[in-house]
């Protein structure tokens, strides 16, 4: 990726790192060089990803789909909202009255895909449920409001959905009992970084890197610093983790305490969290020495967090065992566990594959049975997206 040179952001952090209290040091060939003034990569990529102004979920272009950086899976066809409008039909019937949450809806094509269905399934549905969009970007939620908006009117559905940023969301206070869906979500909340040196655990930090400045690279590099919060260490004392000599892993406490905001929220009611991630023991696996970060722009993937901030998504797998974890501390219950595949298949996907006579491979129903069989495909990536059904 190439760098697009200083924007503002880049500007707003070199200042916050230059006011900054905490102070690291930089690993070079000659040694250790510093101290040097830093923040925790968690408040760097707090602020790459969700500054009010700057952030990349915050401003600019539509993040998601062809002319985006990125693809989700409502992105490949309607086959996973299928199963999840079904799911979400049985999971909401025994509230009798209930809101579907979709938080960090994007442009809110799940829900509308997921609208199609109930009003095939229960043409009814309008009455009993509420759709509730919560999303942060203004270009995504001007998509979401003419999405929900096309699909209802294209089903002649009425239903009176509310569009609301997370601050919103979180500000009303308890909601009504609801079905909350986060969608590849949880992966895009700031994690603490940190490398075992020396035989010790430090946390990587964001200094000013003036050499990296003068040469045309990014403005920013990483330094060792103390670890900022207790829990870092606790949770992976909690995995049973003890990093190789050099090796860098990601830790999500932002993702704990986002379980516990919901948890505040919803008194009654179900979370399913669909994203990448993996198990505590394959999470720091050997092969895994710089950890599962990861960036996306223009549909090309690298790993350098530094280049165009604000322009560009920056993600982790979940650690999935850290976060049941975090989950049951915050009170909710565990109801479901396993690969995208299993729940699918479990939430009868396979019925929805159809006969054809295979004449027209651009067919509506040959091309729906490739999306699904594209979903139920066993690879690495396949194996790596999770399921996680929590409730209250």
């Amino acid at each position: 990726m190439e760098r697009t040179g200083p924007n503002a952001l880049t500007e707003k952090i070199a200042r916050i790192i230059a006011e900054s209290g905490e102070a690291g040091w930089k690993d070079t060939r000659r040694g250790p060089s510093g101290p040097f003034r830093c923040i925790t990569f968690a408040r760097y990529m707090q602020l790459c990803l969700y500054d009010d102004t700057y952030g990349y979920y915050r401003s600019g272009r539509v993040r998601i789909g062809k002319d985006g950086d990125f693809y989700t899976s409502p992105g490949i066809g309607t086959a996973m909202a299928d199963v999840l409008a079904s799911f979400v039909l049985e999971a909401a019937r025994p509230f009798g009255t209930a809101e579907v949450v979709e938080w960090g809806a994007g442009t809110a094509r799940l829900t509308a895909q997921m609208m199609a269905e109930w009003s095939r399934r229960e043409p009814g549905w309008a009455e009993w449920l509420r759709p509730v969009i919560v999303e942060d970007h203004p270009a995504h939620l001007a998509a979401a409001r003419n999405n929900v908006a096309s699909a209802a009117s294209g089903f002649g559905t009425g239903c009176a959905a509310a569009f609301l940023t997370s601050g919103e969301a979180e500000s009303r206070g308890s909601l009504l009992p609801a079905v909350i869906i986060a969608n590849e979500l949880l992966d895009a909340l700031p994690v603490h970084r940190v490398i075992r040196r020396n035989g010790r655990l430090y946390e990587l930090g964001v200094a000013v890197d003036a050499e990296g400045e003068s040469d045309g690279r990014s403005p920013f590099c990483y330094v060792r610093m103390p670890l900022s919060d207790e829990r870092i260490a606790a949770s992976l004392d909690a995995d049973g983790t003890v990093l190789r000599e050099g090796q860098e892993t990601e830790v999500h406490l932002p993702a704990g305490e986002w379980l516990e905001r919901i948890a505040r929220l919803v008194p009654e009611g179900v979370l399913l969290i669909a994203d990448y991630g993996h198990e505590a023991e394959e999470y720091a696996a050997a092969h895994r020495m710089k950890g599962t970060l990861l960036c996306y722009s223009r549909h090309v993937v690298h790993d350098d967090p530094f280049l165009n901030p604000g322009e560009q998504d920056i993600t982790a797998h979940l650690n999935f065992t850290a976060l049941r974890r975090m989950a049951a501390r915050a009170g909710w219950s565990e109801s479901f566990y396993g690969t995208q595949q299993r729940f699918l298949v479990e939430n009868g996907i396979l019925e929805a594959l159809r006969d054809h006579d295979g004449t027209d491979p651009f067919g509506v129903t040959a091309r729906r049975n490739r999306a699904i069989r594209q979903l139920l495909l066993s690879d690495a990536m396949s194996e790596a997206f999770k399921v996680l059904v929590l409730r209250r």
